[in-house]
């Protein structure tokens, strides 16, 4: 049952602000102007987003942090900061004021207005019941809801469209977000990911769409009630919340019956047989999807395919997102594009623009030939799927195209081409549970790389059980490849990198976790003049 959630001017405070998901929906708020706290624990770009735009944030995760709501409910008689002048950077001088502790910078004491009565609180499944912070909000009777609770009533505030599946939603959902607004609609916007189309992972739009990413993990997936759902694949890929893929098929399957109308990819075998999908897309062209691609042409740089809806060509597609499963999630846009009554000319100028979404095989540069991409893959069938694309690109000398920015295409630089010769495949595990689950799975998972660096697994707050470690999963892997390498920190990752790699490498940091952190010290010791590769005996 959905909870109700208030989106008429009640202050919202979000737990944790500073996450890909909870700031998306923040944002949102804040740009509808109603009033909107957080706490996080450190700054980020993202956070100082959310501040530019009047969200206020406090930098610890803590009970006070709730105190100046109880504050300005029991004595309305109270002076207290400003809404408008309450700057909590990191960076000021604490100052105490009641039982608040904040940030001073240009503090005045004014009245308390759009601070007069407790928040709606919002958590993610990262919040246990713990957390000090939380167990304030509930002592003072705050009411509480799951980010997938605002996220809900979002969508049922809009004509929405939601995208759903184990692979694929960011990508898919910043599709459709670009190509609606490419084509004038002027959607909101709310992703795991950030898109540089839109300067992070939401907008705000004056239409009444909404696209939206909607996420299986925690079994929230049932409470979003949307016009138009996507579904692009079902597989298990959260052990930590499912025993088995029938219980994800469950979520899926209340999923398609609170959506007014599911788009469905029945290449995938669960999604055909357990959704059957109002409207279908395929890759296979022998299939019976209503949209369905032809005359597929996989070059190093863009994908060209002729589209079918429904046994009529509807004309040619061009993308510059790379491999096959880049332009599946294509083919779902077309799909929702359509439904939407847009041309298609329309449909396929906004998808040959859209230049993807960070960390989905994003280019972070190239240094002395060396080409580094951080991707957020962490399930086996990613890793395949992202490292089929980098294949593509070997043995390929490359030129960019002069409509197609080269964010997304990692081989091509803004004056000469680069030929690449081996794609190096740094992997960082996800999750002790994803890890011993699906080790058959990803020990076959790296065929199309020429070499393979494990490191120790990221627990994402899980703790081990000892069962399962990075050298375990590497050892597996190197009974399907012959250049396995296991390195148990990151420090010693980079410290490895700076002997292997070489001109003509494409690095691709394979992870949801932290390892992208290294790419920069990396990028610098590699721009270099005169760096060396210290041991040649490395093949």
């Amino acid at each position: 049952m959905i909870k109700y959630v208030d989106l008429s001017g009640k202050p919202f405070h979000f737990i944790g602000i500073g996450g890909i998901g909870m700031s998306a929906l923040a944002y949102i708020l804040a740009k509808r102007k109603l009033p909107t706290y957080g706490s996080d624990l450190k700054s980020s770009h993202i956070t100082r987003r959310l501040e530019a735009i009047g969200a206020h944030i406090f930098w610890r995760q803590e009970a006070k942090n709730l105190e100046l709501f109880k504050q300005t409910t029991e004595e309305q008689d109270l002076s207290v900061l400003n809404n408008s002048n309450l700057n909590l950077s990191p960076t000021a001088p604490c100052i105490n004021i009641g039982e608040v502790t904040t940030k001073k910078h240009n503090v005045r004491l004014e009245n308390n207005e759009g601070i007069s009565q407790l928040p709606q609180v919002v958590c993610s499944t990262a919040i246990n019941t713990t957390n000090s912070e939380y167990k304030a909000a509930v002592e003072l009777g705050c009411p509480i809801f799951h980010r997938s609770d605002l996220l809900a009533a979002l969508i049922q505030d809009y004509q929405s469209i939601a995208v759903a599946g184990t692979h694929g939603k960011t990508t898919t959902s910043s599709l459709i977000g670009f190509m609606l607004l490419e084509a004038g609609l002027d959607p909101t916007i709310v992703i795991g990911g950030e898109v540089d189309a839109w300067g992070g992972n939401a907008r705000l739009g004056k239409s009444p769409y909404l696209v939206a990413e909607a996420d299986e993990s925690d079994g929230s997936l049932v409470k979003l009630l949307a016009h138009i759902g996507v579904v692009t694949n079902i597989e298990l890929d959260h052990p930590d919340h499912y025993d088995s893929l029938d219980q994800v098929v469950e979520i899926f399957q209340v999923f398609k019956k609170n959506c007014q109308t599911l788009v469905g990819c029945i290449d995938c075998f669960t999604v055909r047989e357990k959704l059957q999908p109002t409207i279908s897309y395929s890759m296979n062209f022998e299939s019976d999807a209503h949209y369905k691609v032809d005359c597929v042409d996989y070059q190093s740089n863009i994908t060209l395919a002729r589209v079918w809806e429904q046994g009529q060509i509807l004309g040619q597609l061009e993308l510059g997102l790379l491999g096959k499963h880049n332009l599946s999630n294509a083919l779902a846009a077309v799909a929702v594009g359509r439904l939407l009554g847009l041309e298609f000319s329309a449909i396929a100028s906004g998808i040959a623009k859209f230049e993807g979404a960070h960390r989905r095989f994003e280019y972070r540069g190239e240094c002395n030939g060396i080409v580094f991409i951080d991707d957020y893959a962490h399930h086996p069938s990613e890793i395949n799927a992202t490292l089929a694309a980098a294949h593509l690109q070997t043995n390929q000398e490359l030129s960019p195209k002069p409509h197609i920015s080269t964010k997304n295409l990692p081989l091509k630089t803004q004056k000469n081409s680069l030929l690449i010769q081996r794609v190096v495949a740094i992997f960082q595990p996800h999750r002790y549970s994803r890890a011993q689950a699906f080790i058959s799975e990803f020990a076959q998972s790296f065929n199309d790389a020429d070499m393979v660096i494990v490191t120790n697994i990221y627990s994402a707050g899980e703790s081990s059980d000892g069962q399962i470690n990075g050298q375990q999963l590497a050892e597996a892997i190197s009974n399907y490849h012959r250049q396995v390498y296991y390195r148990s920190s990151l420090d010693s990752v980079s410290k490895f990198l700076h002997q292997v790699l070489r001109p003509g490498d494409m690095a691709i940091f394979l992870s949801a976790g932290n390892l992208n952190q290294i790419i920069p010290e990396l990028m610098k010791y590699y721009q270099q003049p005169h760096y060396q590769v210290l041991s040649s005996d490395i093949a």
